[in-house]
């Protein structure tokens, strides 16, 4: 049986720009047809759904998340595999996310999820998974619970091939300190020794494994691309020839602007602030992410203009609101919204490398789609007029008022 998609108003990722009055027919799990709706004739047995000029676009990404951060004092084990699911699923549902890349899960439960969605054991999004964030012993955000503490050249050789043995996708690769933890890990500083750094990336180059590389100050930008991470996470503090090296070793960057940017003091919208409010971040570290957003947000624009390739990644909870606040920033930082738009669908895809399988809407591509009532490229806030949610050619989620309410 066809699905068609009617009478949309076609956003697909790839051309700036809407297509109004086009139709998008699906077969089994791909799109086989994209069509004027003038020349489109249905057929028997087909589902027709009739999308009064709603916009269709591709699914949203969000490229660098963790589950909530428990302890296994705080929570057992069992629950926070029951929740960080329920957290996937509901981000899936209510706000259209159908893919993450992990940036850290304690016990290998982002693996647990990933097998268990790919089996289509449970409706979710696509999921690629990063097992423990690998640091020093005091290294970044051990209070987390997603860290583990490894030293010395063969520490973190074991700790790399142990994940590697549990499933992971990648490996997450901490080089320096963070905005938000204590005073001795603080983002303008560096963990690993040379020979560290070396052996982790020569292990991870062995075994094809891309490096997800937390750096965010020069130094360590510029050790993680020149060792080949695959993907810089943050990038708090770059500097020009940061610049040049992202460009020449085409190296993403995923700028989680959320992390500097949502405290009370910045909160420029009503969805910030709520936010902000339930988060009720202590003061000690508003004051440093206060103090470190103008340099992120500053080097996140060269960087923009400078034509870096980036994807959208938050860092932040809950996953149902983390990708769309995170757009949010982006658009008060310059981007346009067909700019913010390609980076949570086309490049999300891209940098967890199924590019060639989703992330636009295109003929032969898995359909992991959304429609929304407003043009997000007109404000990229009306992503959050969700309408439907489809993935792999499958209506999961149906937010259109009824008939009689229409």
């Amino acid at each position: 049986m066809r699905t068609i998609f009617s009478h949309s108003t076609l956003i697909d990722a790839l051309n700036p720009g809407s297509r109004p009055g086009t139709s998008v027919v699906v077969e089994g799990k791909r799109i086989t047809q994209i069509i004027p709706d003038a020349v489109f004739e249905s057929q028997p047995g087909d589902q027709v759904i009739d999308l009064n000029g709603a916009y269709l676009l591709p699914g949203l990404w969000d490229v660098h998340v963790h589950p909530d951060y428990h302890s296994l004092t705080d929570m057992p084990l069992p629950e926070q595999v029951a929740l960080f699911g329920h957290r996937l699923q509901t981000a899936l549902l209510e706000s259209g996310i159908v893919g993450f890349r992990c940036a850290g899960a304690h016990n290998y439960i982002d693996v647990a999820w990933k097998r268990s969605f790919d089996a289509g054991h449970f409706i979710g999004p696509r999921l690629f998974a990063s097992g423990y964030f690998l640091t020093t012993t005091g290294g970044h955000f051990l209070t987390s619970g997603h860290a583990r503490e490894c030293d010395g050249p063969y520490g973190f050789v074991k700790a790399i091939r142990e994940g590697i043995k549990a499933g992971v996708d990648h490996i997450k690769l901490n080089l320096s300190g963070g905005i938000l933890g204590p005073s001795w890990d603080l983002h303008t500083d560096s963990f690993l020794l040379d020979e560290e750094l070396k052996a982790a990336f020569d292990i991870c180059r062995l075994r094809k494994f891309k490096v997800m590389a937390h750096a965010t100050h020069p130094d360590a930008v510029k050790a993680a691309i020149r060792m080949g991470a695959h993907s810089i996470e943050h990038g708090y503090i770059l500097d020009d020839e940061c610049i040049d090296l992202l460009l020449e070793h085409n190296v993403w960057l995923v700028p989680t602007l959320a992390i500097s940017h949502l405290t009370p003091k910045q909160a420029s919208n009503q969805w910030e602030s709520r936010w902000t409010k339930q988060r009720a971040m202590s003061d000690a570290l508003c004051c440093r992410a206060d103090a470190a957003s103008d340099t992120h947000g500053e080097w996140f624009t060269k960087a923009l203009k400078a034509g870096v390739k980036m994807a959208l990644g938050s860092d932040i909870r809950p996953l149902k609101d983390a990708a769309l606040l995170e757009m949010g920033l982006w658009a008060r930082h310059g981007a346009s919204s067909w700019h913010t738009l390609q980076a949570a669908t086309k490049n999300g895809a891209a940098i967890c490398g199924v590019g060639h399988e989703t992330g636009t809407v295109e003929v032969g591509k898995v359909a992991d789609l959304i429609v929304v009532g407003q043009d997000p490229l007109q404000n990229i806030n009306n992503l959050r007029e969700l309408q439907l949610v489809i993935r792999d050619g499958v209506v999961v989620a149906d937010k259109r008022r009824p008939l009689h309410e229409r």
